[in-house]
């Protein structure tokens, strides 16, 4: 800030102390053209002398670009808050954002009128892209993004936007094989507390989990939550432990959820892993804070979030992309839960 009293320094302070033209100057700010270095060096010592600070807005009126990327979540507020995986996401599309010099635009849906609201703010252009996170089939977001043509991609792959290229994970190979781990602990009454079936990941979990059963596979011992959350977890272990109490084996279609598994297991008396094998899915923060800690499938949130970014500013920078997307590996890690 300008101290009161002081006159704030322009582009012209810094051409005339600089010795070039104001031309100059511009055009090596707003990087729309070449500048000698010799010109680059000049300016830059003067900008440190006189005490120049560039009108970031003007300057995105030059460029027509803000320089910002959104990250657009379709989550409930206390959600998002307490997903340990959306935040690794965040953590490593922001570490590529800001290495690029860009700013990135955190965007929390929880209602359709968030939906309308994120979409016009999309339209005025005050993002270069995004990336977005949990988008469910027929996405109003990822609609209004596909015809906007902005530069975007998603983590994870939902269907029905083809033109919008994704990072992700094999999560019905994944799934199938933890449930297979757990199988081959001994269990003979295997369940699974599914959530989020209006996306691919939710989706994928549990034909993952049938795959792996075969024909065992009883659709009374799944019960489905649209959240992956703990409450999640909680109620849907009551219920199966209400619809068939000689279950021994669960699998969670998060860490989260499989938190509030473990809590019902707790109430209703039953050891783990002793009566119950529970195994959970992302290894995230959840997992080890767990008692006893889970075995899970471990998936690369934070370079699932690297890569989405480097995605999104390659399309800002005009770089063609490839239909389709990218899988990242997972592994199964396994804990004292099973």
């Amino acid at each position: 800030m300008t101290p009161p009293g002081r006159r704030r320094a322009t582009i012209h302070d810094v051409a005339a102390e600089a010795g070039v033209s104001r031309g100059t100057v511009s055009r090596l700010l707003n990087g729309t053209s070449y500048v000698s270095s010799e010109a680059r060096e000049a300016i830059e010592k003067a900008i440190a002398k006189v005490g120049y600070v560039q009108n970031t807005a003007a300057r995105n009126l030059v460029t027509r670009r803000s320089r910002a990327v959104g990250f657009v979540v379709h989550e409930p507020h206390e959600l998002f808050l307490d997903d340990p995986n959306i935040g690794a996401i965040l953590l490593g599309a922001n570490e590529v954002v800001s290495e690029a010099d860009f700013q990135l635009v955190v965007l929390v849906l929880d209602s359709e009128r968030d939906s309308q609201r994120v979409a016009d703010y999309l339209r005025g252009g005050f993002v270069d892209g995004a990336v977005l996170v949990s988008a469910r089939q027929h996405d109003t977001i990822a609609g209004a993004v596909e015809r906007l043509g902005l530069p975007a991609v998603f983590i994870g792959h939902p269907p029905g936007h083809p033109a919008i290229p994704y990072v992700g994970i094999d999560n019905r190979s994944a799934a199938r094989s933890v449930t297979q781990e757990l199988l081959g602990t001994g269990r003979q009454r295997v369940a699974m507390v599914a959530c989020a079936l209006d996306r691919d990941s939710g989706s994928d979990r549990l034909a993952g989990f049938r795959d792996a059963l075969g024909e065992q596979f009883d659709p009374r011992l799944v019960v489905d939550h649209p959240l992956y959350s703990y409450a999640s977890g909680l109620e849907g272990a009551r219920e199966l432990l209400r619809r068939e109490p000689a279950i021994d084996g669960i699998f969670a279609a998060s860490d989260a959820v499989a938190a509030g598994v473990l809590e019902a297991l707790r109430e209703a008396g039953r050891s783990v892993p002793g009566d119950v094998g529970v195994v959970g899915f992302d290894d995230s923060a959840w997992a080890v804070r767990c008692v006893p800690a889970l075995s899970t499938v471990r998936q690369p949130a934070r370079l699932m979030g690297r890569r989405a970014a480097e995605i999104v500013l390659g399309q800002i920078e005009g770089v063609e992309v490839e239909p389709g997307g990218a899988l990242l590996d997972t592994e199964v890690v396994w804990r004292a839960s099973a």
